[in-house]
């Protein structure tokens, strides 16, 4: 496959998905297309997300296919799933295996339909197991963690944005009123080589975004599959949240060391088209998480001993505060992880509230 020029959006890297690519300047749907090592890529729609749509991949061995994060479950998302895969001259009676790089809904959502049509095993990191929706509600209740209004309100947000953020979310719903997603079947360890005949598909633990994320490397064919760790010109979104267990910014930093080592690889992404050049790809990403920081502690020395949700409010969004709407959640959570991973490099300090006050966050120079 000949690559085009490097992208003049995103220095270092060549794009390999030129169609892909076109599509997403374009704003339609790219194609499905047969890749190198007989590996299909099948865009999946997302409805109403600028993201538009997952690429889901599916890949082929002696005994069926394993299909990487089938994607968001609608009836237009499962309707594109079959055309693809009849596209790759299949159908659900071929599918073996389902490979969650992550349990975000535009990825695993159509798991568990797939499972039942086509009796495949489930797979995903142990950790990302913890992270399914009906287990955190479980942990949440048992440990007694915020709600989303009650980590809005300890994070410094007012009542009235409380209200607006929390209201759809009906945060009075049991763990069974919550649709639960497909629970795994097989786990797969760091290392491990997914389950299946007539080729080697092994499993790379990249935690950040979230804390059971996987890659997949198909070593024959030189192949990357990078779910949401790394795309070719979007910065995944590194959320510190109440369940958070560790340092999702220290940990995605690490795995972006770890994956930088695949320079050799295409990268296979699960949004927007693939790429080679994963070394400068992942080094452009710490760069950007370095300057955050050095905002973030800009941010917190002109304001004193600002709330998370002060800081976030100053910070540089891609469109300003007042019009992120609802992405103000993830917004808030990365601002978080910044904060958490400066506190960790002892740049800056959390200072608790008394009584349910907020957070609020100092200098420690």
């Amino acid at each position: 496959m000949t690559a085009d020029p490097t992208d003049p959006g995103v220095p270092g890297i060549s794009v390999l998905g030129t169609a892909q690519r076109a599509a997403w300047l374009d704003r339609t749907l790219p194609p499905v297309e047969r890749l190198p090592g007989g590996l299909w890529s099948v865009p999946v729609p997302i409805p109403d997300n600028p993201l538009r749509y997952t690429l889901c991949y599916l890949v082929p061995g002696d005994d069926g296919i394993v299909v990487v994060d089938p994607g968001w479950n609608t009836r237009e998302g499962w309707d594109t799933l079959l055309a693809g895969l009849a596209e790759a001259g299949a159908t659900t009676a071929d599918v073996t295996g389902i490979v969650a790089t992550h349990v975000h809904p535009d990825h695993h959502g159509l798991s568990g339909r797939l499972r039942e049509e086509s009796g495949a095993w489930v797979a995903m990191h142990p950790a990302e197991r913890d992270t399914l929706p009906q287990r955190i509600a479980v942990a949440a209740s048992r440990n007694s963690l915020p709600t989303a209004g009650g980590w809005l309100r300890l994070s410094g947000a007012e009542e009235d944005e409380i209200a607006e953020l929390v209201s759809p979310l009906d945060e009075s719903a049991t763990a069974d009123d919550r649709a639960a997603m497909a629970e795994p079947d097989v786990l797969l360890e760091d290392g491990d080589l997914v389950p299946m005949a007539g080729r080697r598909l092994r499993a790379v633990w990249t935690p950040g975004h979230t804390p059971g994320h996987l890659c997949l490397q198909e070593p024959d064919a030189r192949l990357l599959l990078t779910g949401d760790h790394v795309l070719p010109r979007i910065t995944p979104n590194i959320g510190l949240y109440p369940n958070s267990a560790d340092s999702p910014l220290g940990r995605f930093l690490e795995s972006l060391e770890r994956v930088g080592e695949y320079d050799d690889h295409d990268a296979l992404p699960a949004h927007e088209y693939r790429f080679r050049g994963l070394a400068a790809r992942t080094r452009l990403l710490r760069e950007h998480h370095e300057e955050r920081c050095r905002e973030v502690v800009a941010v917190v020395a002109g304001l004193g001993e600002p709330t998370v949700w002060e800081v976030a409010r100053h910070l540089t969004w891609s469109r300003p505060w007042e019009r992120i709407g609802r992405m103000r959640f993830g917004a808030l959570a990365e601002t978080g992880a910044h904060i958490d991973h400066l506190v960790r490099r002892g740049e800056l300090a959390w200072r608790h509230g008394e009584n349910g006050s907020p957070i609020r966050v100092r200098s420690t120079t």
